[in-house]
């Protein structure tokens, strides 16, 4: 995971890109900073949160970018089923080696599933955050604030400023 990160960062440093146009066509995701994987079909948020909307439900978990900056995932904390939960709010926690951080709700609505695995394995977010990591899934309250969250290419750009200037 350190090594990851480091690799990232010197990639970034050098202004070293990876993906666009060279990306193999049979892959299912973009590459954003040669590491750090970013899925079509998914919105994002500034927090770093993504989700997917199928149906009238939209799974929500942190990003690939977001997990590799936390570094290994030692704990997980997350709502109840039927809890309420706000656009913006915090509904969780996620702890790692090096911090706690909240997770942020990118849609309010009722959070209606839990993924229970991440209690025994909260590794999964580090190894698979976009399937067998995602956290919660939510009712929407409001489906339209799903429009005001980023799409694969800007998320991908907001990434690549948020790190340029950190």
């Amino acid at each position: 995971m350190a090594l990851k990160l480091w690799a990232s960062s010197t990639a970034n440093a050098l202004k070293i890109s990876c993906g666009g146009a060279k990306t193999p066509p049979f892959l299912p995701f973009s590459i954003s900073r040669c590491f750090s994987s970013v899925l079509d079909g998914l919105k994002y948020s500034s927090s770093h949160e993504w989700v997917k909307h199928e149906g009238s439900v939209a799974t929500v978990g942190i990003t690939d970018h977001a997990q590799g900056h936390l570094g290994e995932v030692v704990f997980v904390e997350l709502p109840e089923a039927g809890s309420s939960i706000s656009k913006g709010g915090s509904f969780g926690a996620v702890e790692s080696v090096k911090a706690t951080s909240d997770v942020n709700s990118p849609v309010s609505g009722e959070v209606v599933e839990v993924n229970t695995k991440l209690t025994e394995v909260p590794g999964l977010i580090n190894s698979s955050p976009y399937d067998d990591g995602w956290m919660i899934k939510v009712r929407p309250g409001s489906p339209s604030e799903l429009d005001s969250l980023m799409g694969p290419k800007e998320y991908t750009k907001f990434c690549e400023d948020e790190d340029a200037h950190h």
